[in-house]
């Protein structure tokens, strides 16, 4: 599913326009990216939690050349699914 299909399932399901629905999703996801920058964690009951950790710097290698290169630390952003979505998935 992209975008586009997520629009027009929101839209369908809450009888929404999707124009209304569209300023909808992008006011969830611009929220939840602003939250994430500040180091919090945006925890949603019944479907999951994001949150950011610290990946530490390491050393990797080229594949085409087998050069060892050096990966820089950064922030990455991380999702755990519910448990009541978990066992709607399984």
């Amino acid at each position: 599913m992209n975008k586009a299909d997520l629009i027009n399932a929101i839209a369908s399901e809450s009888k929404l326009t999707k124009a209304a629905a569209s300023r909808a999703l992008d006011a969830f996801i611009n929220s939840t990216t602003k939250a994430l920058k500040k180091g919090e964690r945006v925890a949603l009951v019944g479907f999951g939690t994001f949150t950011v950790t610290k990946r530490a710097a390491r050393t990797g290698r080229n594949p085409q050349t087998g050069t060892e290169i050096k990966i820089p630390a950064k922030k990455v952003a991380k999702f755990r699914a519910g448990t009541e979505l978990a066992k709607k998935v399984k």
